[in-house]
């Protein structure tokens, strides 16, 4: 069986990630409480069922220590297990449960208890981070802090798309005037290299277009930046892998996020591929 298990913050995308799932020929479960996901999952393996996903989060009552050591054995059992966890800044939740009028589900729990003080949405979401920090840690993270839901079914779909394998390197493109994604691994600054954007008919284009891509490898320190990257990168994720690390996101960031970072997250994106899982995202191009 094939299994997506899908968490994170409440308000992050999780229900966008579970419709997608579900149009593309998933079996999908949500909120389900952690400690009944072997039972369905054997139950749905009797069914027939190969593509399963469940949402598991701070919905549910169950405490998410024990998932990990649930997940490790159905993989010993020998299904393809992926964790997807989705997640924002503060200031995008705060503002999205602003805009949507619905309370926190940590909220409400406690409010139903009448037992003590209602947290603030801040305090809550705090306390959820807190809470999900065991799936946190197994998942492979998409901030969606500025993300589109559009652009974030297409991240779902490439990641769900790619063969099994011990290893998901993520690429991404982003630009620092929004902010470096929280869900990066490791981050890498390239404004200092020549900026495509001062040449006016470069402007309106982007770093997967010919002209810029032709701007950019006439200038010698481009390369040698992303051969530096590259020799760290092959350096260091062996370990990663070694620590019992699934993923693993390069985020690669200019000011704008249109020409250098995207052009850079494409030339790693080749050098990497066919080490595990390569998936290759631009966070400021569907703009």
């Amino acid at each position: 069986m094939r299994l997506i298990l899908v968490s994170g913050m409440s308000g992050s995308g999780k229900s966008v990630a579970i419709r997608l799932l579900e149009d593309i020929g998933f079996y999908c479960v949500d909120n389900l409480p952690s400690p009944l996901l072997t039972q369905v999952c054997d139950l749905l393996g009797r069914s027939g069922h190969i593509d399963l996903a469940v949402s598991i989060d701070a919905r549910s009552e169950a405490s998410m220590t024990g998932v990990p050591e649930v997940l490790a054995g159905l993989r010993a059992a020998g299904h393809d297990i992926r964790v997807l966890f989705l997640t924002a800044s503060d200031e995008a939740l705060v503002q999205r449960f602003s805009e949507t009028r619905r309370r926190h589900p940590l909220q409400q729990r406690l409010a139903a208890a009448a037992a003590q003080r209602e947290p603030t949405l801040e305090e809550s979401i705090a306390q959820e981070r807190e809470l999900l920090a065991p799936l946190h840690a197994l998942g492979h993270v998409i901030d969606t802090s500025s993300l589109p839901a559009n652009t974030l079914r297409q991240w779902v779909r490439r990641f769900v798309d790619g063969g099994r394998s011990t290893l998901t390197l993520a690429f991404e493109s982003f630009a620092f005037k929004n902010g470096v994604p929280v869900a990066a691994d490791m981050v890498f600054d390239v404004r200092n290299l020549p900026n495509p954007y001062y040449e006016s008919a470069l402007r309106a284009l982007s770093g997967l277009d010919a002209p810029v891509m032709a701007f950019l490898e006439r200038a010698p320190q481009v390369a040698e930046m992303i051969a530096d990257i590259a020799r760290l990168l092959d350096k260091w994720l062996a370990g990663y892998v070694e620590d019992g690390r699934q993923y693993v996101t390069v985020a690669i960031g200019c000011t704008g996020g249109q020409h250098r970072s995207p052009y850079v997250v494409e030339r790693l994106a080749e050098h990497f591929a066919g080490r595990g899982q390569v998936l290759v995202r631009h966070r400021n191009l569907h703009r």
